[in-house]
């Protein structure tokens, strides 16, 4: 009586293995035959490597008691202690709720202002005066932020300048901008979309720039006003450029600008002006609590990629344009 033996188990590797050949030497034979995109590809993958994600090995400090002396390795380690020192630090409550006022406010104004300008500089007839409002808005976006800041303190000055001398003329008294912590916020969220809106205004131009011609000869035979297709036919070609824009937006909310909130930053606003870059500056350099400010640096980075991962599956769901 014959007896069949069963087939060992073997692993399935080496059945497969002169596919897995035959694919790896189709891939070789790829990157041979486009060596030239891959060696101009190849300077920006060692900058991002270098730069972007070799210091993540320095994020290991807000872990640990950082000491210059003893460096990386030797430094103590202590876990979640400058974490939870910052959120129960009398200063968190203040500190967060600046930059979220500051970012929210920033992202309620300013996002919304570019997306418009493009709008409406898209429908000007005139070639000549188009390019003219297009670099007069896209100049502010050339100056230093010292720059700009320094322009601030000119104009907003309670004795000199322009907005004070206007309000005087109408009878009022002159308020000193700089100094008021309940108009900071304003002032930087303003000062920032005249700033920046140009620069932004420029990439929704060339979104509008890729909408089919035919699209509004169409809907003008149709009978379609401007406003209409604006609505109909501009807002839609252009939502997956917004989209992705927004998710980014999101993603970089709480990092407001530290150069200019510390160049605006005085000891009267200081309650509205000190916010976790600030913070981190004050706490970091010129008190030299390395683990502590990395702390907070990695805390705030943490937060953005929290809602950049949320609103991408949002925007996912949505069957919106995402970023992956």
């Amino acid at each position: 009586m014959s007896r069949t033996i069963p087939a060992r188990r073997g692993r399935p590797s080496a059945a497969l293995s002169p596919q897995r050949k035959i694919s790896v030497s189709l891939r070789l034979k790829r990157i041979f035959r486009a060596w030239q995109l891959y060696v101009l590809l190849a300077p920006s993958l060692i900058y991002i490597a270098v730069f972007k994600y070799w210091p993540m090995y320095g994020v290991q400090i807000a872990f640990k008691n950082y000491s210059p002396a003893a460096g990386f390795t030797d430094s103590p380690w202590v876990g979640l202690t400058h974490f939870v020192r910052f959120v129960n630090s009398y200063q968190f409550g203040q500190v967060l709720g600046n930059t979220l006022w500051i970012a929210v406010l920033g992202l309620l104004v300013a996002f919304p202002i570019p997306i418009i300008l493009a709008l409406l500089v898209n429908q000007l007839q005139s070639e000549r005066f188009k390019k003219f409002t297009q670099t007069v808005l896209y100049s502010p976006a050339f100056i230093s932020t010292v720059v700009v800041v320094g322009i601030m303190f000119v104009v907003l000055s309670p004795r000199s300048g322009l907005l004070n001398n206007a309000i005087q003329l109408a009878g009022g008294e002159p308020i000193f901008f700089m100094g008021s912590a309940e108009w900071f916020r304003p002032i930087y969220v303003i000062s920032d979309v005249w700033q920046n809106a140009g620069f932004s205004m420029i990439v929704y131009l060339a979104a509008l720039a890729a909408i089919d011609p035919a699209l509004h000869d169409a809907a003008k035979v149709d009978g379609a006003s401007k406003l209409q297709r604006v609505r109909h036919i501009d807002l839609p070609g252009i939502m997956p450029v917004v989209t992705i824009l927004f998710i980014l937006a999101i993603g970089n909310l709480l990092n407001v600008g530290f150069e200019k909130a510390l160049l605006m930053q005085t000891p009267l606003n200081l309650s509205s002006s000190e916010i976790i870059q600030t913070y981190v500056y004050h706490a970091g350099l010129q008190q030299a609590q390395f683990s502590y400010s990395a702390a907070i640096g990695l805390f705030n980075s943490i937060l953005n990629l929290a809602l950049l991962l949320f609103f991408n599956t949002v925007a996912r769901r949505a069957n919106q344009a995402t970023l992956w």
